[in-house]
């Protein structure tokens, strides 16, 4: 992973040189004491990480990343900064951060947070190739034998119950029939995102409403549980695994956030995200 850094302290530039390279986190393309400098390197330089401070002069941290986000930087974002309002912090997720550190600098935290953005950008990364696949394949469908498809389908359902199982839905009505929608996905080398959820549930259910309604309650359990683990824990593997892939992140936040009592109103789930990603996370195991 290429990673540049942003501070207007050198000494906490040097130090968090210091641990990416004792810890192997990945190559250090750059780092600024301007933030104005920073606008100007890291377009060009496209790092898959950056590391912010909050409090900058010139331009500030959450502007920063603002203003990079309107010109399409798909970088990950970890601020690192000595503020602990949690409105502030709030305002920061929403323009666009991905983990936020507080100041003194712990090392450990520092290298378990880039290794957990790391793997969410490889899981993003690998998604994309397959993705990519499942397209190619829908027009050059090869020859399968029908023992040869009753095995995968044996091993997507296991497959898919252990990751219902880490997300604490396996015993969710909606689950089997997510198993049977995510089965009749595969067998016909289609995506939800080009078919409607309504037409694929007429194919495998006798009332397609509700069994859209069960899987929507299942569904929704599990960006509860997500946002229960990321409020406990944030650099707990399953949150950082799924939080971003299977939900957007913005609504588990907002889901954490609801959870706390800071929100009237909790995170909104997207089913044909879910069941996508869902197989393609599968494909990967």
């Amino acid at each position: 992973m290429k990673i540049y850094i942003v501070d207007d302290d050198i000494s906490v530039i040097k130090m968090l040189e210091e641990i990416i390279l004792d810890e192997v986190l990945g190559e250090l393309i750059g780092s600024s004491l301007s933030s104005k400098k920073a606008l100007e390197e890291i377009p060009i330089l496209k790092p898959d990480i950056i590391l912010l401070d909050l409090l900058m002069p010139e331009v500030d941290g959450t502007t920063l990343v603002e203003i990079l986000k309107e010109q399409e930087c798909q970088s990950k974002f970890i601020m690192i900064s000595q503020v602990s309002s949690k409105k502030i912090i709030g305002e920061a997720y929403e323009r666009g951060i991905t983990f936020y550190i507080s100041k003194p600098v712990n090392k450990r935290e520092v290298a378990t947070v880039i290794r957990n953005v790391t793997d969410n950008i490889m899981i993003e990364q690998n998604l994309d190739k397959i993705k990519k696949v499942l397209n190619f394949d829908s027009h050059n469908q090869p020859t399968v034998s029908p023992s040869s498809v009753t095995g995968q389908q044996d091993s997507l359902e296991k497959k898919i119950k252990v990751i219902f199982s880490r997300l604490g839905i396996l015993g969710e009505s909606g689950c089997d029939e997510m198993i049977k929608l995510c089965k009749y996905i595969k067998e016909g080398k289609i995506s939800l995102t080009s078919n409607k959820l309504k037409d694929i549930s007429n194919e495998i259910s006798d009332n397609p409403k509700a069994m859209e309604q069960r899987i929507r309650r299942a569904i929704n359990r599990g960006l509860s549980n997500i946002a229960s683990l990321g409020i406990e824990d944030y650099l707990n593997e399953v949150f950082v695994k799924y939080s971003n892939t299977l939900f957007d992140f913005e609504q588990v936040r907002l889901e954490m956030e609801y959870l706390r009592g800071k929100k009237a109103y909790g995170g909104k789930i997207n089913i044909k995200k879910f069941i996508d990603n869902l197989i393609l996370l599968v494909d990967e195991m």
